[in-house]
This record gives structure tokens, C-alpha cells and sequence, in this order.
């Protein structure tokens, strides 16, 4: 496998003056147009060294040397791999790998299988999935894991019908968990009172991502046309609130529009603070919105110390004060110490009517109160309206070593690419 390499030393904004290095990673052969889109990317607790990542439709990316070399190839499934790539490790170094399947033309999109691997190198031998429901579509899936079980827990969408607009059809938020390590998966549980359309816009229920509790609690949270809402269970998924608890308005929904970008959706994501550390326990939900006006997307979070009964105001995580567009967020916690790490795209270094983009990464290091933001990108990169992009970027964080991924475009052509950001 050819390994392509690109370091280039960028100098920190940062009060700390921390410096990064850009990498490459190289492309995965594959006729898909959009390869190296959605990323998604996950470091080893076990072996630091070793960092997984995965890209639509097919990509798999690993590194044995903490991200500064990469090889890639594609992965394959007998009930086929139609992207949405999530990665995660469990507490012994097992990877996961999930991707969205369409066993036939006539099942498309009917199940999100589970691939698992005990090597880096993707020797992906078991592959479980959701128990499908006919044809109806699952879709994007988000995962955690608990790290004193290795429990895995899973949310994601499942459509009536996708694209449709027959008010019949419904969009809700389902749940499933494995407790034998990626082997099997519970019945599929609706969690999601209130359904929304299935447009895939702002009207539909979407963006489900779990996060647990120091005590096991399983907190969920996505937006729809209720705006940003939770579920929360308190028995490992057997039961949940009666109804959704609306958290947040999403003004102008989460169906964003920034020039220059196919799409670029704001969904929330959500991570909680299991660390030792001082806000242990905290809840951090993160998500993108144009409350400020259509020309001015930011960056937000909340934060409940209360297990989701209330929450913070919203805290705008982006420190520029221009009106100008920061989207597609991510958000990772450090476990060991609690930090918050974010990375989004970013434009407020140019004119209003430019669509030059950069990455930015933004730390938190008092629970979200306070943030630091640098540019982490070498150069910014313009992006074509016609060209979808994907629905989000990916960030990673294990006791100080950080490794945001984003897709840019190079002379009309997706790259994907990381940094490399360590913090001792």
C-alpha cells in the first residue's frame, strides 16, 4: 500500500504558542466520486499508537505510529458498505467499525452492520448488525461505549420511507445495544416519542448520539423540529422518560446553508465527562445554528451538571466577533483530564462573499466555560457547491494527544487529512 506523507509545521495562535503537524492520508482506490468524505476517527486507550479512521463509502485508515503514517484500504461486507463510517475502541484495544448496508435493491439502507477487529491493520472476520424492520431505512448511527463493561450502545434514525413526502411516513430515533462485544444486538427500541418527516431536513428526527453517565446513565440527543431534545435511561436501555426533554431552539434548524457547501448540516453531538477530573459527570451537548443571522453560522455548546434536568445557556465555542461562518462541528473529551476539543470549518479570516475555508480546533480546559481556538489547517481550500462534502468532520482525544480529520479540496479533488496536536 502506498503511503503518502505531508508534514507541514503550522505555528499556534494559542496562548500555550502549541504547534501541529498536517498528514495526509492517503486515498483509498475506489470509483465512489466523494471518497475521503465524513470522516470519523478513534484512538487505541491501550496503544496510543495505534489510530483508526474511516471515510465513505468503503475507507479504512489505520496508523501504528500515532497518525504520522497511514495506509488505507477498502473493507468490504456480504451485506454490502454504503458509508457513514463511526470507529471506536474498547477497554482492550477492540475496534469497531459501523457502516450503513443494503443487503439488495429492494433493502436498501435496511440495517447498520457492526465490523470488529482485534488488529489495527483491519482484519475485520465478524460483522453483526440491527435486526432490519422490512425495508425501512436505518441511518445515521452513533455509538459509545462503556468502559468498565465494554458494553456498546447505538442510536441512530430509522425512516418509514426516506425522501418521502407522504405526511404517513415518519422519521424516529432508535436504540440498541451489544453486551457480547460486537457479536450480536438487542431488539431495535424506539426511544423517540415525537417523529418527524422524512425529508432529511429540518423536520426530521436526526443526529442521535449517546453518551453514558459515571453511574451507567445512557443519555441521548438529537434535533428535529422540536429542536435540540434528550432521552435518558436509567436501567442500561430496558426503559426511558415517557417523552423526549426539549434542551434547545436550533433557529433556522439544523439544515444549514453555507455558501459554497453542498450541504453542511449543524446535528448536535454529545459527550459526557468521565474523567476523575473536576467537572466529572458533566454533560456537553455541541451543535451549529444561525441564531446570529443566515450570513453568521457559530458554534455552540450547553452544559448540564444534573444529568440533563437543566441545562447551561448556550456558550459560543468560536472567538471571533465577525459575521461570518464556523460549521460542521465536532467534539471529543479527553478522558483522562476532561478537556473539550472541537474542530469545525471556519471562515472568518476572509471577506464576507469569500468561501476560502480553514479548520480550526478549540480547546476547553475549565469544562467549557472558557475556550482557546487556533487554526489548525496549512491552507484553506474552496469548495465546490456542486460536490457533496459529507455531514461532518471527526475528532479524537486520549490523555493529550488530539487528532482532529477533515476532507479538503485539492485542485477539484477530496482529501482527507489530519493533525497532529499533543499536548505533553
Amino acid at each position: 500500500m502506498r503511503i503518502l506523507l505531508i508534514f507541514i509545521l503550522c505555528v499556534s495562535s494559542l496562548t500555550a504558542q502549541i504547534s501541529c503537524v498536517n498528514v495526509q492520508i492517503p486515498p483509498v482506490n475506489a470509483l465512489y466520486p466523494y471518497n475521503e468524505c465524513e470522516p470519523a476517527i478513534a484512538i487505541n486507550p491501550t496503544n496510543t499508537n495505534h489510530i483508526a479512521a474511516g471515510s465513505i463509502l468503503q475507507g479504512y485508515h489505520y496508523s501504528k505510529d500515532g497518525g504520522k503514517t497511514w495506509k488505507s484500504k477498502k473493507i468490504s461486507s456480504k451485506y454490502g458498505v454504503f458509508g457513514d463510517p463511526v470507529l471506536t475502541f474498547d477497554n482492550t484495544g477492540r475496534l469497531y467499525y459501523f457502516h450503513l448496508a443494503s443487503v439488495s435493491e429492494d433493502q436498501h439502507l435496511d440495517r447498520i452492520v457492526c465490523q470488529v477487529s482485534d488488529k489495527i491493520e483491519g482484519s475485520f472476520a465478524l460483522e453483526s448488525y440491527s435486526q432490519p424492520n422490512g425495508t425501512k431505512v436505518q441511518d445515521k448511527h452513533w455509538v459509545v461505549v462503556n468502559p468498565k463493561t465494554n458494553v456498546v450502545y447505538m442510536t441512530w434514525t430509522q425512516f418509514d420511507k426516506y425522501d418521502s413526502p407522504d405526511p404517513l411516513d415518519s422519521s424516529f430515533i432508535m436504540f440498541s445495544k451489544s453486551t457480547n462485544r460486537g457479536i450480536s444486538w438487542s431488539q431495535p427500541k424506539r426511544i423517540s416519542k415525537y417523529g418527524g418527516d422524512c425529508l432529511d431536513s429540518d423536520n426530521t428526527v436526526e443526529g442521535a448520539v449517546p453518551a453514558l453517565g459515571p453511574n451507567g446513565e445512557i443519555y441521548v440527543t438529537w434535533a428535529g423540529p422540536k429542536g435540540l431534545v434528550m432521552q435518558k435511561s436509567l436501567d442500561d436501555g430496558k426503559t426511558w422518560l415517557t417523552e423526549e426533554k426539549y434542551v434547545e431552539n436550533q433557529p433556522e434548524g439544523w439544515d444549514i446553508k453555507v455558501p459554497g457547501f453542498y450541504r453542511a448540516n449543524g446535528l448536535p453531538f454529545l459527550v459526557s465527562d468521565m474523567s476523575d477530573g473536576p467537572n466529572r459527570g458533566t454533560l456537553y451537548l455541541n451543535w451549529s445554528d444561525q441564531r446570529n443571522g443566515n450570513d453568521n453560522t457559530d458554534v455552540w455548546i450547553m452544559k448540564s451538571t444534573d444529568g440533563g434536568e437543566t441545562w447551561s445557556n448556550a456558550i459560543k465555542v468560536n472567538q471571533d466577533g465577525t459575521r461570518s461562518h464556523q460549521f460542521m462541528t465536532a467534539i471529543a473529551i479527553d478522558q483522562n483530564n476532561g478537556d473539550l476539543h472541537l474542530v469545525f470549518y471556519d471562515r472568518h479570516k476572509y471577506k464576507a462573499n469569500s468561501n476560502q475555508t480553514d479548520v480550526a480546533w478549540c480547546m476547553s480546559k475549565d469544562g467549557g466555560n472558557t475556550f482557546q481556538q487556533q487554526t489548525i489547517s496549512e491552507k484553506s481550500f474552496v469548495p465546490d457547491e456542486k460536490v457533496f462534502f459529507g455531514d461532518y468532520l471527526g475528532i479524537a482525544a486520549v490523555n493529550g494527544q488530539i487528532r482532529p480529520i477533515w476532507p479538503r479540496m485539492d485542485k477539484g479533488k477530496i482529501t482527507l487529512w489530519t493533525a497532529l496536536i499533543d499536548l505533553k
